[in-house]
């Protein structure tokens, strides 16, 4: 790239650059459809193929799980902590591209905004939980299947699980933001040839 041209860019970097909240936002809100849309489509996977495999074989399936073929608990656990895993890191990789793509400098700290956004807003619904989680809590309510696991217990995996995701999506945001930013600079480097 020619000296002037970086030079202009420079230009643009210190008036444009830096963190721009609207687009980590919309970077947060594309996170977000995206973890939703495919957490649906996983879950819908699983039940049908939980209901198939139950659905008739009642017998065969009573068998399975008192020879422990079906899978314990742990196994369960550790599998839909890994999924969950995996489709958050997905999905704030495209937040921050999303951000990154909008916002032209910065790519790592638009991520980073994102995921920001992202913790700013479970700690607030955190919060507002357990403020009005006795007359609201609509979970205890409803008649789900669940994992035989007490609730109230933090277990080890569960800590690790936590700090995992928090590290792994803030990674994947600032990645997918710098992602995102790299588009633009092919664009200026195609601009400016040499």
């Amino acid at each position: 790239m020619p000296a002037e041209a970086r030079a202009r860019l420079t230009a643009q970097h210190e008036r444009f650059g830096g963190i721009h909240w609207g687009a980590a936002f919309f970077g947060w809100l594309s996170a977000n459809g995206l973890a939703v849309l495919v957490l649906a489509m996983v879950s819908a996977t699983g039940l049908a193929i939980g209901y198939t495999a139950t659905a008739g074989n009642l017998d065969v399936n009573r068998q399975r799980a008192e020879n422990g073929l079906l899978g314990s608990t742990e196994q369960i656990g550790m599998a839909g902590g890994i999924t969950a895993l995996v489709i958050l890191a997905v999905a704030y990789f495209a937040g921050g591209y999303v951000a990154g793509r909008m916002s032209r400098f910065d790519g790592i700290r638009q991520g980073l905004a994102v995921w920001v956004i992202g913790l700013v807003v479970v700690i607030l619904l955190a919060g507002a939980g357990t403020v009005f989680s006795a007359k609201y809590n609509v979970l205890a309510r409803l008649d789900l299947p669940r994992i035989p696991v007490g609730e109230g217990t933090a277990t080890t995996g569960a800590i690790v699980a936590l700090v995992a995701i928090l590290v792994v999506s803030a990674l994947a945001a600032m990645l997918g933001g710098k992602a995102g930013e790299r588009y633009h600079r092919r664009i200026d480097r195609a601009a400016f040839p040499g």
